[in-house]
């Protein structure tokens, strides 16, 4: 009995630590990193923010991090010598650049500099945090890649849902919604958290459009005992019918 609490502390613990990271994120886009860091505080993990590539440099050196996401165009220090210079000390959790370059030339050197990964902006914020998703999962591979819910189970690694082995499509959208709240099972989301991880923050979107998507997804789950509950005012919960 004691090996069996052991255990599953053990995995909660790996769990926890895919969606709880320290992340330091060095933007100079003010409203861009506002944008991006509500989204990780919402999702439970910690941001430490910098402008100036120097000072980012300077901490990441002595504090170190889980993920780093860094822009190419930085005052002090460019993105570039910045991640050059955290693997030449070895440091080797994972960075995403961030840039408005699109040109392959310029993916090839973020990623010859050391990056896991590579977005050009504008992205949205769903986009931004699949990978953010996918690169923790390096961090602990001793994490299952799938998990059960009601009847069915989601692959994280290949982001598909299943019923007996079967594969249930859904949409892009309303599959987001769906990790969204798997992540956070059995607690509220809010409507705007959801907006925001969706279409990206501060977009232009009537919040009808998350209630039709919910709606969708509520009805699909049905089928395989797992509810979608709405708390108005407050946002959006999903559960095991058992759990209800």
């Amino acid at each position: 009995m004691n090996l069996f609490i052991y255990l599953n502390s053990f995995i909660l613990f790996f769990w926890r630590v895919e969606f709880e990271m320290r992340i330091v994120l060095v933007e100079d886009n003010q409203m861009l990193a506002q944008g991006i860091q509500k989204v990780l505080l919402d999702e439970g993990h910690s941001v430490d923010y910098f402008i100036d590539g120097n000072f980012a440099d300077q901490h990441i050196e002595h504090e170190g991090a889980d993920l780093a996401i860094i822009d190419i165009n930085l005052p002090g220090l460019d993105g570039i010598s910045l991640t050059k210079n955290i693997r030449k000390r070895n440091q080797i959790f994972p960075i995403i650049i961030l840039t408005a370059r699109g040109a392959t030339k310029d993916r090839v050197t973020g990623l010859d500099a050391g990056a896991d990964d590579y977005l050009v902006k504008p992205f949205k914020m769903d986009e931004l945090y699949a990978r953010i998703r996918a690169l923790s999962r390096r961090i602990n591979p001793l994490l299952a890649p799938r998990e059960k819910i009601g009847k069915i189970e989601f692959d994280r690694n290949s982001r598909r849902i299943f019923y007996k082995n079967f594969e249930i499509n859904i949409n892009r959208r309303e599959l987001t919604l769906f990790e969204i709240l798997l992540n956070k099972k059995g607690q509220y989301i809010s409507k705007s958290h959801l907006v925001d991880t969706q279409y990206g923050v501060g977009a232009d979107v009537n919040t009808n459009a998350i209630e039709i998507s919910i709606s969708r997804l509520r009805k699909i789950l049905s089928n395989y005992n797992i509810n979608i509950t709405t708390a108005r005012g407050i946002g959006y919960m999903m559960d095991d019918l058992a759990n209800e």
